[in-house]
């Protein structure tokens, strides 16, 4: 009798490891956490660094300059008698009186914030170091993306070496390091390096995930369909992380939600361990297209520009939108994360929805029509004059991304599909790249942009960039096949997607040693 117990879990592993839902459910739980710690420093690190440093410094220069006042005792009555005369009712006074109110002048400035409300001085104090932040918090979020531009190639050509198992799983150690050292960075450098970590392990996780489901979802309806599940990981945890992240700052303290995000990712690793198997080396058994042959392909070229450009827009809010709501809304920190909230809720509805509607109407048809919204929602953002004026603008926003995300990514899949040979990490590691792109771009020249003309006409600008761009999402109506396509795709279509399917189910699902000696007599 125990030992047939003890049989039940390894069978329900063994079932497991040959379900294609199971390893859809990893790449969702990856793409969940790396986006979750993306956006969750999102509400965080401006106010963190405005307190830490512009306040920090302030205080320490007010407590000097208070130190002279105490002598006189009546300065303090005199000063706080005509404090709000801006001094010039003191010329009335005596010599001594003068500089009795030049001394307590120098030392009151620093009181108003403790005895008005907070909400304005956020408003009104630290301008000038407002607008410089800009530049670094930008910069801060878009080394994330930098970092991943420049290793994605390298990962895309290590998975076809070895496979998509171990990649992801090097992912997953890459990421809860970067997620242990948020919690305890305190200065910008520190910062600065957990974030350029993130995005080493992200290029892992993403690009072997999203090949991975392409290798397992050969059907192009099922590989949709599939995407848009798992781009719905990445819009939960786009979702989630910026609230969650301004509440538990606000109300627990800096390192909570990164100590919660590094006990998920703990689990993360055991699913992966258990489901994935990332010890065995699994190459890929047909040598994939090159990458430059892959990027001298001008259809490939535009989807990776509507990834690109659309993702741009919400790349450039993610550091901007804070400070200028900051500025013009007098908004606590609670609210700064969330703004995002509409956003997040709708991209989650539009990749979920528009997975299955975008293979219907058309998936270029999809990507254009989103495009556009993108556009028209990012010139309304500036309208708003307070936290509910975003949600509209934001809201469409977020639908509208969904609907390119869910449209490009499986179009990127079909199209090696149809004009290269079908091995995929080097196609999604230029999606990545595109992704990337839009986020190492955004956020470094967002900042410059608002210091320079403002905010307003930095959102005018990348929607006019996405109103233009959306008309080239035609020519993806009905991309042609190469020539040696077609005649492999009219001859041996049976025996090559026969052959294509057990060659993916026998690299990704290793049951035992001996599983693919038994899958090999069975052919």
């Amino acid at each position: 009798m125990p030992p047939a117990t003890e049989r039940v879990p390894w069978r329900w592993l063994a079932a497991g490891r040959v379900s294609r839902r199971l390893v859809l459910v990893v790449v969702f739980v990856a793409l969940l956490l790396d986006n979750m710690l993306l956006t969750v420093v999102v509400p965080i690190v401006p106010t963190f660094l405005y307190t830490t440093e512009y306040e920090g410094t302030n205080s320490s220069v007010d407590s000097a300059q208070t130190e002279p006042a105490p002598p006189a005792s009546k300065a303090s009555l005199f000063s706080s008698m005509f404090y709000f005369d801006n001094t010039t009712v003191t010329v009335s006074g005596s010599t001594s009186a003068v500089e009795l109110v030049n001394g307590t002048e120098s030392s009151r400035p620093p009181q108003p914030p403790t005895s008005s409300p907070p909400l304005p001085s956020s408003c009104l104090e630290g301008e000038e170091f407002l607008a410089k932040e800009n530049v670094r918090v930008g910069l801060l979020f878009a080394s994330k993306a930098l970092v991943q531009l420049v290793v994605n190639p390298s990962v895309g050509l290590l998975t076809n070496r070895i496979g998509y198992h171990i990649p992801m799983f090097i992912g997953f150690i890459i990421m809860f390091l970067s997620t242990v050292m948020f919690a305890f960075s305190g200065t910008y450098t520190l910062l600065f390096i957990a974030r350029a970590l993130q995005g080493v392990g992200s290029s892992f996780s993403s690009v072997a995930g999203l090949g991975m489901l392409a290798s397992v979802y050969t059907d192009d309806s099922e590989r949709g369909n599939a995407m848009g599940i798992a781009l719905g990981g990445l819009a939960l945890g786009v979702l989630i992380g910026a609230p969650f992240g301004s509440v538990m700052y606000e109300f627990v303290g800096k390192a909570s939600p990164f100590l919660v995000l590094a006990f998920l990712a703990l689990l993360d690793g055991a699913l992966q361990l258990c489901i994935l198997q990332p010890s065995k080396v699994s190459p890929e058994s047909t040598k994939g297209t090159p990458v430059f042959t892959l990027l001298r392909d001008p259809y490939i070229l535009v989807a990776a520009g509507a990834l690109c450009f659309s993702n741009m827009g919400v790349a450039m809010l993610e550091p901007t939108l804070p400070i200028w709501m900051m500025q013009t809304m007098c908004s606590p920190k609670w609210q700064l994360g969330m703004a995002f909230l509409p956003a997040s809720i709708s991209y989650l509805i539009g990749t979920n929805l528009f997975g299955i509607l975008a293979n219907k109407m058309g998936r270029w048809l999809c990507s254009l029509i989103g495009m556009a919204v993108v556009g028209i929602s990012l010139l309304c953002v500036p309208l708003a004059k307070n936290i509910y004026g975003l949600i509209g603008p934001n809201g469409g926003l977020g639908v509208a991304i969904g609907m390119v995300d869910s449209s490009m990514m499986p179009i990127m899949g079909y199209l090696v599909d149809l004009r290269h040979t079908s091995v995929y990490g080097n196609v999604y590691a230029i999606a990545d790249v595109a992704f990337c792109m839009g986020f190492a771009i955004g956020p470094s020249t967002g900042g410059a942009i608002v210091r320079a003309i403002g905010f307003p006409w930095l959102m005018v600008i990348i929607g006019v960039i996405n109103i233009t761009y959306a008309p080239l999402c035609w020519y993806l109506r009905n991309p042609p096949a190469k020539e040696e396509k077609i005649a492999i795709l009219s001859q041996e279509c049976p025996m090559q997607t026969k052959s294509y399917t057990t060659q993916k189910t026998l690299r990704d699902f290793p049951l035992t040693d001996d599983s693919d000696v038994e899958a090999e007599n069975a052919e």
